[in-house]
């Protein structure tokens, strides 16, 4: 397997939320990753994919809610987090894509 084809299964897609939006303002872009990946792997994965300087990682793992869905109890899935803080010039722009 190629080595960017790995970067790819480790960020899965940007997040485009109200506050990830607020934390594009300070210079972080804010993605969602595999379970399994940690930030090592992480800061490797945006630099190699998007050319940037990486500064710090920082992951949140948000629990999965349970919901109903025609009745049925179901469970939303465990989503993790990063939010990467770019060093001072460099850009990342979510919403053209890759």
């Amino acid at each position: 397997m190629s080595a960017k084809a790995e970067h790819y299964d480790v960020i899965r897609k940007p997040v485009i939320t109200e506050k990830a939006t607020m934390a594009s303002e300070n210079g972080a872009v804010v993605f969602e990753v595999a379970m399994d990946s940690n930030k090592p792997q992480i800061k490797e994965a945006v630099e190699s994919l998007f050319g940037v300087k990486v500064k710090a990682v920082n992951t949140t793992i948000t629990k999965g809610k349970a919901k109903r869905f025609r009745g049925q109890l179901g469970k939303r899935k465990d989503v993790k987090k990063a939010y990467v803080t770019l060093e001072e010039g460099n850009t990342i722009d979510v919403t053209t894509g890759l």
